[in-house]
């Protein structure tokens, strides 16, 4: 099993389009980025620790490959918008990938560039947090009511109502064999 680590603005959307995936067995939501050991949902949600709302996606490269997860990542958010998603506005929003090595690094940077190369927009995704061969960015899991989100609250919320389903259907139309049933 591997693991990536990217942000896309609100992490409840961005767990929802992974737990999708197939080869994908886990996405936890949680923090990275910032300044500020264990923050809180409320303390990133001023934009004044630096973290992002990111996931941690586990997945099973002999299903979908790391270049398939990035490829996804930047198919299903609108990575041309600094610092916000739609009406999501702030650092904390900000599309990112956090690699966990260098070729993972090396691999965000290609995707990026296919990104770029197949749409007139350009990506503003960053690739932050590597140092050498280690991520120097820290993972803070999210508190749990975080967690699987548009499998419970989130579909009551309306937000989410309006923002992942178009995310759901851009996963089914754009990479149709990398879907769960």
């Amino acid at each position: 099993m591997e693991q990536a680590i990217i942000a896309g603005g609100c992490f409840w959307c961005t767990e929802a389009v992974f737990r999708d995936v197939v080869g994908v067995t886990e996405v936890e939501s949680g923090y990275i980025g910032g300044t500020n050991a264990n923050p809180t949902y409320k303390e990133v949600c001023t934009g004044n620790t630096g973290h992002a709302e990111g996931i941690r996606v586990t997945f099973d490269p002999a299903i979908t490959t790391l270049s398939e997860i990035y490829d996804m990542f930047l198919g299903t958010h609108d990575p041309t918008q600094l610092n916000r998603q739609g009406g999501d506005i702030g650092t904390q929003y900000r599309s990112a990938i956090f690699p966990l090595s260098a070729e993972q690094g090396a691999e965000a940077e290609a995707a990026i560039a296919r990104w770029n190369a197949d749409n007139r927009k350009v990506a503003v995704t960053t690739i932050e947090g590597l140092d050498g061969e280690t991520q120097t960015a820290e993972w803070y899991p999210a508190e749990g009511y975080h967690q699987e989100y548009w499998e419970g609250e989130g579909q009551r919320n309306p937000y989410c109502l309006a923002v992942i389903p178009p995310k759901l259907m851009k996963l089914r139309k754009s990479f149709k064999g990398k879907v769960k049933a």
